[in-house]
């Protein structure tokens, strides 16, 4: 039952796929992002409207994106709409259809960034500009805010926490792929690379030289029996790990002097990430000493894992928002991929859903797209979910 008909009925659904269009069709492959431009569209888009746009330039034609409901009684609750602006690259796979074109076949969008997720950033911005152009005066605060560099390293996000930004932020809202399904947990990540190093000798004299690669080989087959110590989530289930490139060697008959390998550990709450990394620390020292080589171990990425009880409060009041006024069940479960949250949630401290119109399964893959219905169906959410938390005045 949809109790807020006539506020859904300011939404216009050509606009919203045409303001759709225009952000996919902005390419900001992460790296090296162009996310400035992104936000640019946006703020232009936006400039007739009552809404505060504030845009933060980071340099390098990159930048973060603050726009604020103009009609605040009180500021004792504070809602965040969360987005990136950046995308993955395209790929080597040939497109059905250009990535770039936002190109409409039936009931779908394609593009690259259509499922992760400028299709959720599109439907946050909206959901705001229908609101205002409804005149609704909300009792506390919402604020979209868009960030550079998700894709990478929370770039931006770190940035937003780092100047206090977001400080007053009392309940969070990320658009991340979820089909309209309410993710109330997901994992993070410790992204490892691992260098060993042998020692340089002619291919048909491998007993005058060190095979980097071999002592690499003996980490991997060691890293398989490695056990995590952990408690499982009920809703993220396992920690995982994955080996996700390597490299080594010059030539076929030079003996190998160097391998590097990286990692992907995907972690749940209550897990240690330093014992993790102490843990595979030990491991490949015990091996480089067997193996008179030595290796280096570095840190290239480190998220933090994210989940806000079933019982919370503002979990309860999402998934009735969703009941009442979109007829919508959703039932809270948990999602395996990271989000900006991993940046704001250890600095805040508040209740995080994740909900958005994208197709995880979609996500970072050739012909990308998303459900125009799913689409409009998210604006419509976020419009009845400010309300139902902020209230109106």
């Amino acid at each position: 039952m949809q109790v807020l008909p006539s506020i859904f009925e300011t939404i216009n659904e050509k606009e919203a796929i045409q303001f759709l269009q225009s952000l996919i069709q902005v390419n900001s492959v992460n790296q090296p992002g162009n996310e400035k431009r992104v936000a640019e569209v946006i703020q232009t888009y936006l400039t007739p409207s009552n809404l505060h746009v504030a845009l933060d330039d980071l340099g390098n034609n990159r930048a973060n994106l603050f726009v604020t409901y103009p009609y605040v009684e009180t500021d004792e609750k504070y809602l965040i709409y969360s987005g990136h602006l950046d995308t993955v690259p395209t790929g080597k796979v040939e497109w059905e259809h250009d990535p770039f074109s936002g190109k409409v076949v039936g009931n779908k969008i394609y593009g690259r960034g259509t499922t992760d997720m400028k299709s959720g950033v599109a439907a946050m911005v909206l959901a705001l500009k229908y609101l205002e152009r409804a005149g609704v005066k909300l009792k506390g605060t919402v604020q979209f805010v868009g960030t550079a560099g998700e894709e990478v390293d929370g770039y931006g996000a770190k940035i937003v926490v780092e100047k206090g930004q977001i400080d007053k932020a009392t309940a969070l809202v990320v658009s991340e792929p979820s089909e309209n399904q309410l993710f109330t947990a997901h994992k993070g990540c410790l992204w490892l690379e691992i260098t060993t190093n042998g020692k340089t000798a002619h291919g048909s004299m491998p007993d005058q030289g060190i095979n980097a690669i071999l002592t690499m080989n003996e980490f991997i087959n060691t890293l398989q029996s490695y056990q995590f110590d952990y408690t499982p989530h009920p809703l993220l289930g396992h920690p995982t790990i994955n080996i996700g490139t390597i490299d080594g060697g010059v030539k076929t008959n030079v003996v190998p002097d160097q391998c590097k390998l990286t990692l992907d550990i995907r972690t749940i709450p209550g897990q240690d990430k330093d014992r993790i990394l102490k843990d595979i620390e030990n491991m490949i020292q015990e091996i480089s000493i067997r193996s008179q080589s030595t290796c280096q171990i570095k840190v290239i990425n480190s998220m933090e894992s994210v989940g806000t009880n079933e019982s919370d409060d503002f979990v309860i009041l999402a998934v009735n928002t969703a009941k009442n006024h979109l007829n919508i069940e959703l039932t809270p479960s948990g999602v395996n991929y990271y989000t900006d949250a991993s940046v704001y949630c250890p600095h805040l401290k508040i209740p995080t859903i994740i909900f958005g119109p994208g197709n995880p399964k979609l996500a970072h893959q050739p012909d990308e797209y998303v459900e125009i219905d799913k689409f409009i169906e998210s604006i419509r959410y976020f419009m009845a979910l400010a309300i139902d938390y902020l209230g109106e005045s």
